[in-house]
């Protein structure tokens, strides 16, 4: 069961399903509009929102007009045990990357983009406090 939600706004609602299922792992939990899906991967609820999806929606327009846009910084992050083999078979299906391997002070991350642009970071802790798993 999901413990977390996050929303993303993406330009193709189904072209971001096929990314999340096919390169990431995830589950469609449901699909019931066009401009709407909510994904699951485990504790993490993946709510997709296309803008100006309509009227009570995540996509829905601000009070100016101005409609909510895909991409920015915030994200969330995928723990994997070998990210080189990770973003190898990423780049392999035609993925598209901000940045190279980077090495941190917990571990080693990269910024993988979905289709719309949104980042999610795939990080393989190299320290035991730094994974979600810890040993």
């Amino acid at each position: 069961m999901a413990t977390v939600s996050v929303r993303y706004i993406v330009n193709d609602v189904d072209e971001a399903i096929s990314f999340y299922i096919q390169h990431l792992g995830f589950i469609e939990e449901m699909h019931p509009a066009p401009t709407f899906a909510m994904l699951s991967r485990g504790d993490l609820r993946l709510l997709l929102s296309a803008p100006g999806g309509g009227p009570g929606g995540g996509g829905q327009a601000m009070p100016d007009g101005s409609l909510p846009q895909p991409g920015g910084w915030n994200r969330f992050t995928i723990e994997v045990t070998d990210l080189d083999a990770t973003v190898e078979t990423l780049r392999g299906g035609g993925a598209r990357f901000r940045n190279a391997i980077a090495t941190g002070v917990g571990g080693r991350q990269t910024l993988l983009e979905d289709p719309s642009g949104n980042p999610i970071e795939l990080f393989q802790p190299t320290l035991p406090e730094a994974s979600l798993r810890p040993s």
